[in-house]
């Protein structure tokens, strides 16, 4: 149900950089892009459902994983329920919208010597720069 960007700064198989720090040892990975999409994409904050620590500002979550979010973009502040099972606990949890954006929004590919993931979720076009 997520629309494939019209106009993406990045094109599927293209080699990025990524300054996201969403993980140890993502910030200044290459990635390859996977997928590009047109929604709003959230940072949210919520306590997961099997107990474990709250998370503050989850970067990121598109319109897409929350259930019957009605339209977009949700205000700063509104609340939702997550679809998504980005990290354990994260499936059913109620969430806190902190902000939005509408940035394109990418899946990619990541192999460094800490980690191996395909399609990870999510990165937007600020969050990367052309590998050189």
């Amino acid at each position: 149900g997520i629309t494939k960007a019209a106009d993406p700064k990045f094109d599927v198989g293209d080699t990025v950089v990524l300054s996201a720090d969403h993980m140890p040892g993502m910030k200044d990975a290459e990635a390859t892009v996977s997928g590009a999409f047109d929604t709003t994409t959230y940072s949210i904050s919520y306590t997961p459902t099997d107990g474990g620590d709250p998370v503050k500002d989850h970067k990121w979550v598109v319109h897409e994983e929350l259930k019957d979010p009605g339209k977009a973009p949700l205000k700063k502040g509104a609340k939702a329920t997550v679809n998504a099972e980005h990290m354990p606990g994260m499936k059913g949890a109620e969430a806190t919208i902190d902000s939005a954006t509408d940035e394109t929004v990418y899946m990619v590919d990541i192999k460094t010597d800490e980690m191996e993931m395909a399609n990870h979720k999510w990165v937007v076009d600020s969050e990367m720069k052309p590998a050189k």
